[in-house]
């Protein structure tokens, strides 16, 4: 507890006593039933989290008037007394383990877009303005198929929007009051009314969007009265010791006229007079960029929000949080400086329910890190169960259990990428002897090359190679796992996890010496590649190369980004052909390092393989820096200083290249897994090498081998 003492003392909302300050921050998680009800998968989810050490949980998006007023279709219902007894369960199973759990009381107003779906009305305060926004074209066909989305047409046939009347705005009041003396009789520890997120509450503070002229709307007083009769009628039917706060937006961005800090400020202030005991704080951003949702709600800039906190802490006589992407040590001292009471984590405790026992146990580096992929979010757009990158057992904690085995194996590990890492790491908690063999002298694979292009990569590297050297692991680096090998070795089980296969494609001009694979770089990037430095380099330039090896850069992926800027075996400008993952996260590391970049991709997609939030992101910040990208683009040639394409239509282009990176081609690859089924070894293949899906499919595929041994 030492190294955390402020995060990890205990704190107080209202009358709720809590064992630190480490709240697991609401979520839409989509893990409810088809009909509302927290069954096993909500329940053990919330449980896990609970046993990890969390202070508080809060439950998201507790629908007030379930069916209506839903964003998502697993969406958790509290609207009847038919939901207490599922809710129940779920308390009893939290509070086992010493944790408190509050449940979000939310009706999602003018964005419930399962309203939309389903022909019910959108109730708004006032008729919303039409959202103008491009970010459509950056989903694949298979998402856009299951896209529902409030930014339809207004006038589209089946939409039916109801700007709300008193009677409406009474019936609204009374869908919240009743839901928290439901969730009381349920076992929750308080609530949290959410008043942020555009959603119906947000709709009436927001000056943009409330646009009425009755004692509703106008002046701050008035749209904030909706707010203030909700916590009034919960406060009658639960009492004043039954802890309730508010989750309120500090900030409305790239939307002018929307809520601006003073105004969340004195609203925040009148609720405190009104009874509240505590307000979280968050912002919203008009996803109108792609860079949008990334500002807010799921802020990418790390401790994006506590500037905003430690403003309303200034300014309120109770508790604040904060979330944010806000990492254990940042917390522990805005904590400790009084920016802030609490801090919520939502995407950490996605990726590693365990964070809190791991930090009380001195254990920071065992955490399993959150790579902000936004994987995990991006599944709410297609109307899908939330998801982690990093942590296949979320959402499966009742299925993907890590469970001593009581016949302890042979395993042996072939590759030392993530997937077998992971699988290495599994296997060994599970009991079995487990040999890992690699035939780089690098733990990593791929992965070393990914934290290249995209730093938040790194943090996960360098947790799965520590787990693996802790763990009594075999671990043989330079070693080709042939046929003699495992006749030496005679494992049990072979797990395969060797990687994709990419080939070069067969292009005219692709084996000129401007022209790199994206092996070919990235060997030579991680020192590697002496063998493709004979055959593309200048003798300057290799010196430089072995220089960087000489004083370990290789082997440090911050070195080698900090070096990358001053050098790259490639010309000022570069064509990239290939617009998935690959090419559009290398795209983003070439212009960082001052190269002229642009990207050709044959097909109709662009980082298909990028979860949605992620890819948006990616897409802004070419945009941002000029880079070219042309989708249904067929390569005819690679010239010495150029290269040739025919567009959609089938007009040629042509377009200057001092470099080409060949960013296409990965493939599945059996031929070990072949060649070992064949001679009789029990081999499993895992992976890219499996099936290309990158990190998350790593991960994914290692967990179910390992479990299933």
């Amino acid at each position: 507890m030492a190294a955390y003492p402020h995060l990890l003392s205990p704190g107080r909302i209202g009358s709720l006593e809590l064992r630190n300050r480490i709240l697991m921050a609401p979520m839409g998680s989509n893990f409810a039933e088809a009909d509302g009800q927290c069954g096993e998968r909500i329940q053990a989810f919330y449980e896990a989290r609970a046993k990890g050490g969390a202070g508080l949980l809060t439950m998201g998006v507790g629908s007030i008037a379930y069916p209506a007023g839903t964003a998502e279709p697993y969406q958790v219902g509290i609207s009847s007394d038919d939901f207490i007894p599922g809710l129940k369960q779920l308390t009893d199973r939290v509070h086992r383990h010493g944790a408190k759990i509050a449940i979000q009381l939310q009706h999602a107003g003018k964005t419930s877009v399962r309203d939309l779906a389903e022909g019910r009305e959108l109730w708004v305060p006032s008729m919303p303005p039409a959202v103008k926004t491009d970010l459509f074209a950056s989903l694949t066909q298979s998402e856009l198929g299951r896209f529902i989305s409030s930014s339809k047409g207004r006038e589209k046939s089946g939409v039916r929007i109801r700007v709300m009347d008193k009677a409406d705005i009474e019936q609204m009041i009374e869908w919240f009051a009743a839901a928290a003396e439901r969730a009381q009789r349920a076992g929750f520890d308080g609530v949290e009314i959410h008043a942020g997120h555009t959603y119906i509450l947000a709709g009436f503070l927001s000056p943009y969007y409330n646009q009425r002229d009755d004692e509703y709307g106008g002046p701050l007083e008035n749209r904030a009265r909706i707010l203030l009769e909700v916590i009034q009628a919960i406060r009658e039917r639960v009492g004043r010791d039954f802890p309730v706060w508010l989750r309120l937006d500090a900030l409305e961005l790239k939307l002018p006229g929307g809520i601006c800090l003073e105004d969340a400020t004195r609203t925040a202030q009148l609720a405190q007079q009104a009874g509240i005991d505590a307000v979280s704080v968050s912002a919203y951003a008009n996803i109108t960029s792609g860079d949008a949702f990334t500002e807010a709600p799921i802020v990418h800039k790390p401790a994006g929000f506590l500037d905003w906190a430690a403003h309303f802490r200034k300014h309120l006589d109770i508790p604040v949080t904060s979330a944010g992407r806000l990492d254990p040590d940042i917390a522990d001292k805005a904590i400790r400086d009084g920016k802030c009471d609490f801090v919520a984590m939502g995407r950490k405790l996605l990726a590693d329910p365990e964070l809190p026992n791991k930090l009380m146990e001195n254990r920071a580096t065992d955490v399993r890190p959150c790579i902000y992929c936004y994987a995990c979010v991006s599944q709410i757009f297609i109307n899908e169960r939330v998801k982690c990158a990093v942590n296949p057992q979320t959402g499966h904690e009742s299925e993907l259990r890590i469970i001593t085995s009581d016949r302890p194996r042979h395993v042996l590990v072939i590759g030392g990428g993530p997937a077998g890492l992971e699988a290495a790491r599994i296997s060994a908690l599970r009991g079995h002897r487990v040999t890992l063999v690699e035939r780089s002298a690098r733990l990593g694979g791929t992965l070393f090359f990914a934290a290249l292009a995209y730093p938040e990569n790194g943090p996960l590297l360098d947790y799965l190679i520590k787990q693996v050297r802790e763990l009594p692991i075999e671990v043989r680096l330079k070693t080709d796992a042939d046929a003699a090998l495992i006749d030496t070795l005679k494992p049990d089980q072979v797990i395969l996890a060797v990687g994709a296969r990419r080939s070069k494609p067969d292009l005219p001009g692709a084996d000129q010496k401007h022209v790199w694979s994206g092996d070919e770089l990235r060997l030579l990037m991680t020192g590697e590649g002496a063998d493709i430095a004979k055959q593309k380099l200048s003798v300057t330039q290799r010196l430089m190369m072995k220089s960087g090896s000489l004083v370990g850069a290789t082997n440090s992926t911050e070195a080698i980004q900090s070096l990358s800027k001053l050098w790259m075996p490639l010309g000022k400008k570069v064509t990239i052909i290939g617009g998935g993952l690959v090419g559009l996260e290398l795209a983003e590391f070439l212009v960082e390092r001052g190269r002229e970049v642009q990207v050709l991709e044959p097909g109709p997609d662009l980082g298909a393989e990028l979860a949605i939030v992620r890819r948006w992101r990616v897409l802004h910040n070419l945009g941002e820096h000029s880079v070219a990208i042309e989708k249904n683009a067929r390569i005819t040639d690679i010239g010495k200083k150029s290269v040739r394409y025919t567009d959609a239509e089938g007009n040629s282009h042509e377009v200057a290249a001092d470099s080409v990176v060949l960013a296409t081609g990965a493939e599945t690859n059996h031929d070990l897994a072949d060649r070992l089924a064949a001679s009789g070894v029990a081999v499993v293949n895992i992976g890219d090498g499996n099936d290309v899906a990158y990190i998350e499919g790593a991960l994914r595929s290692a967990m179910q081998a390992a479990i299933a041994v």
